[in-house]
Formats: structure tokens, sequence, C-alpha cells
């Protein structure tokens, strides 16, 4: 796809939310229920059934999807696809390209070892690697953009207010 058919394809979305802005908000959901016989919960994914367990810092036997890699995955995939629509609308060619996320975890924090350890990630990096041949200065808008219109990355770093609640069945 080249910068005019991602325009083309937009366009009417884009005009839709200007008349509209209630058409732009919408509601994604997340489903998962809890493993009957281990510490673990089945997330739908939509295209297949994911399994997420303890990650084995924490006990669990590595079978299962750890939530903190999942988290990751999310930036990356999320990170990946904004850095090529920023590409195409930029028309920045990108010959090949990869997207990594690392994030360090101090598991005495979930655990409850020690009170002063940090539940969460005390550090995610991201990094991109390209091969272009486009000048630094359109390497540097592409991550500005990127960044600023990844909404996975915009999360993290903004921490929105979350709402949770328990219910009974």
């Amino acid at each position: 796809m080249d910068a005019a058919e991602l325009r083309a394809m937009q366009a009417p979305i884009k005009e839709r939310y200007k008349t509209d802005p209630k058409a732009a908000h919408i509601t994604l959901k997340a489903k998962g229920t809890l493993d009957d016989a281990h510490i673990a919960c089945k997330v739908e994914t939509g295209r297949a059934l994911a399994v997420a367990g303890l990650h084995p810092a924490t006990g669990g036997s590595g079978l299962e999807l750890c939530s903190g890699d999942m988290l990751l995955e999310a930036l990356v995939a999320c990170a990946g696809v904004t850095l090529k629509a920023v590409a195409t609308a930029l028309a920045i060619p990108l010959k090949s390209g990869t997207v990594s996320a690392e994030g360090d975890l101090d598991f005495r924090g979930t655990l409850g070892v020690a009170k002063d350890a940090p539940v969460g990630f005390a550090q995610i990096r991201l990094a991109f690697a390209v091969e272009t041949d486009v000048e630094q200065e359109k390497l540097d808008q592409l991550l500005k953009l990127t960044e600023r219109y990844c909404v996975v990355y915009q999360t993290i770093k903004s921490g929105p207010p979350v709402e949770v609640r328990l219910n009974r069945m």
C-alpha cells in the first residue's frame, strides 16, 4: 500500500470522525476465563485461545504465556503497525525493519517478598531498526510521529485511570 492508497482508505473515516466525533469513541474489549485446574487464565484473542499463567520467576511452569511478555508483545505489535502506517503516509520507503521491546521487573514486588520492590515494570525500552536510504531528519520525524500515534505506547506512557471491580456470578 502506498501513501495515496492509505489516504484514500482513511479519508472517509477521518471525515466521519470530524463531522461526528462520537463515532470515533469505540470500546475495545478483552475477556478471559479462569482455569479450573491451574493458576491460569484463558484469554480469548479473537483468533485463538491464549492461556496465561505464572512466569517461571514466580513459580510458573513456563508452559503458559506470561502477561508481562504479552504486554511487551502488544507494544511491539502496535508500534510496528504504527511505524509502518506513518512511513507509508510520509512516503518513507522501508526495505525491512524490526521492532523490539524489553522491560525490567523485580519479581520480589509481585511475590510480596519486599515491600519496597515495585510491582510492575520499572523500565521499558522500545527499539526500532529499519533499512532505508532516507535522511536522518525523516527518520526523526518517523519516530516522533510513531510515538505520538501508537495507542499502546501512549497508554503505557500516560497511565490512564483504571477502574477495577469484583462482582459475584
